[in-house]
């Protein structure tokens, strides 16, 4: 079972493929949502080093960041062998 936990947001790595599906409508929608009634959904991470690269969860940690916020809640997860 995964353990809710908090993250730095400067300590998450958004990859550029990832990035480029940023939608700043759902952003914003979100910052919104969250203001109201925090952050319901976590995201999901796994570890790199010293930092932790975003699985799911982009417009949550985005929404997070454009409120200044410091903390995103998440998951940590493992990275799939082949």
């Amino acid at each position: 079972m995964l353990e809710k936990k908090s993250f730095l947001i400067e300590k998450v790595y958004v990859p550029s493929k990832r990035a480029k599906t940023l939608d700043p409508g759902k952003v914003l929608a979100l910052a919104n949502d969250i203001l109201e009634h925090g952050q319901t959904t976590p995201i999901r991470l796994r570890a790199d080093g010293e930092r932790f690269v975003l699985i799911e969860g982009l417009h949550r940690l985005e929404a997070l960041r454009a409120l200044g916020e410091e903390m995103v809640e998440g998951y940590l997860v493992r990275a799939r062998l082949h």
